[in-house]
């Protein structure tokens, strides 16, 4: 499965000029955990997370310490541009979708933006369209499997998907056993694919 079959398109941004109290806003409007940063162009800045927008937020509150608190005399974060990460990790529409979980997995990033040439935003990966994409039912997956097979000529294979776990009877040989892996695998929620002789 490649990014482009599971990222969200179009997805919501943020530019250096939005306030941290609109970012918040579009987060927990939207049940995200960041926003892409733009610039006019639609070219990537970097990313905003929930952390980046919390982590200089919140006032202490006095209640808690039965002791004077200290107040800090130093202006919270305004903007976007305040708090926001510059070196965002980034993956590009066809790259696979395993090297965007790797990344995830590697940084702990929630989502990671998806650009093109020029660092032109194109949408987003979130570990949910992940989720999303794996959890497709396996009526879905066999009924894109079948029409893929039968893109490539083989309408007479049978398919059946049990638990992503896709069968494929009908190839004769090593080559069209071959075929058949490589075209089932670029279906979202395949997790594994195993071949019969028809």
């Amino acid at each position: 499965m490649l990014v482009r079959e599971a990222m969200t398109s179009e997805p919501l941004t943020a530019t250096l000029r939005t306030t941290v109290k609109e970012a918040l806003v579009t987060l927990s409007e939207h049940g995200i955990t960041a926003l892409p940063v733009v610039d006019r162009s639609g070219r990537l800045r970097g990313i905003v997370s929930e952390l980046d927008l919390i982590e200089d937020a919140i006032v202490r509150d006095p209640r808690a310490r039965e002791h004077a608190i200290a107040v800090d005399p130093l202006r919270p974060p305004q903007t976007v541009e305040d708090v926001y990460t510059r070196s965002a990790v980034t993956v590009a529409p066809d790259d696979d979708i395993a090297v965007a979980v790797e990344l995830m997995t590697a940084t702990g990033a929630k989502s990671l933006p998806v650009v093109e040439r020029g660092h032109r935003l194109v949408g987003v990966v979130s570990r949910s369209d992940i989720v999303r994409a794996l959890a497709r039912t396996d009526a879905v997956i066999a009924s894109d499997v079948t029409a893929l097979l039968s893109s490539v000529g083989r309408a007479d294979w049978l398919v059946e998907v049990d638990d992503g776990v896709v069968l494929v009877t009908g190839p004769a040989n090593v080559g069209e056993a071959s075929l058949a892996r490589v075209v089932a695998q670029t279906v979202a929620g395949v997790v594994h694919v195993d071949t019969a002789p028809g």
